[in-house]
């Protein structure tokens, strides 16, 4: 099974290329499909991909519930 997860991008490298962080991990992203993404965006990253944008309450939402079921937190994980 493949996740696609919300990401902050930090720096935009040129060539559809971006820089992104999530949980202090920086990894690089092809906005080659999404239009119009700047520093401090949100978008959804799957595979190498950006795949759409999220507005930043979402993004933070979604991480937030991330979080919680990673470390095994029973209201997250009966959601």
């Amino acid at each position: 099974m493949c996740l696609a997860i919300p990401v902050r991008i930090v720096e935009l490298l040129g060539d559809d290329l971006a820089l992104f962080d999530v949980g202090g991990i920086r990894k690089e992203i092809s906005l080659a499909l999404v239009d119009d993404v700047k520093v401090g965006d949100y978008v959804v990253a799957h595979t190498g991909y950006a795949i759409g944008k999220l507005d930043r309450d979402e993004a933070e939402k979604t991480l937030q519930l991330l979080a919680s079921m990673a470390a095994g937190e029973p209201a997250a994980l009966a959601g």
